[in-house]
């Protein structure tokens, strides 16, 4: 099938983080790669937006950039949303799941193709706390598999590849994918839409030397300071790293 248009809606999986463009200023991520290889399929009329905000929640996703998604009346829509909630000790799982279906059978009944994901659980076992947010991941993949099946959505299996175990597919953060894991994951993107997409982009590194343990631990130690004491102090001043940022799209435009 040849889509005219398309609008990516989620988080910073989403929005590109961490995949710079070379010349700064805005990430790129795997949604503009898979944009770039559809526009070449469908030529210069085909449109795309991206809606996607880093630290965006649920909730957020839900009420400001579905709506919009939903006025531009794309033909594709990728939505990928809850990772953040997840990692928030105050979660409603429940809710988050009973709500996840209804977004997408909205998105559904509206005529859009939609894409969803089943994040690798790579991406949780990267990060402390595993023991709680582990289960919580896998409750949301499995009602994200559901109702794939049920609404007729695009599933795009990331724990099926082993791959995004390796620690080369991660940012230095642990907690966004790296330009290499960003390629990966559109190349999955296109393969499940029937697309076929640039060989490089499936090519995996080799997986670094072990690290000493005492090294280890150093970097564990660097890691926390540079990373994880900013995330708990924005969880203790209700602040968001998306605080201020616009969507890098905000409107459907040719891809140059």
């Amino acid at each position: 099938m040849e889509w005219r248009s398309y609008v990516a809606v989620g988080d910073s999986f989403t929005e590109g983080m961490d995949d710079p463009y070379p010349d700064g200023g805005i990430y790129r991520g795997w949604a503009d790669l898979v944009a770039t290889r559809l526009a070449a399929e469908a030529g210069p009329d085909f449109q795309y937006a991206n809606l996607a905000i880093r630290g965006r929640r649920f909730d957020g996703v839900v009420a400001e950039q579905v709506p919009a998604a939903l006025e531009m009346r794309p033909d594709l829509i990728s939505f990928a949303a809850g990772g953040n909630d997840i990692l928030r000790r105050n979660v409603d799982l429940p809710d988050l799941v009973n709500r996840f279906d209804k977004v997408i059978g909205k998105l559904r009944d509206a005529g859009a193709d939609v894409i969803v994901f089943r994040f690798s659980d790579a991406w949780v076992t990267r990060l402390p706390g595993q023991r709680i947010t582990l289960p919580r991941g896998s409750a949301l993949n499995r009602v994200v598999e559901e109702t794939a099946a049920a609404r007729g959505a695009t599933l795009v299996n990331l724990n099926e590849d082993a791959d995004f175990h390796n620690p080369r597919m991660w940012s230095i953060d642990r907690l966004h994918l790296s330009a290499i894991g960003h390629q990966r994951v559109a190349a999955h993107v296109l393969t499940a839409l029937g697309v076929g997409c640039d060989e490089e982009w499936l090519l995996v590194p080799p997986r670094p030397e072990p690290t000493p343990w005492l090294a280890a631990r150093a970097a564990d130690l660097r890691w926390a300071g540079r990373y994880l004491a900013p995330w708990i102090k924005r969880r203790l001043t209700g602040r968001s790293s998306g605080d201020g940022i616009a969507p890098k799209r905000p409107q459907l435009a040719p891809v140059e």
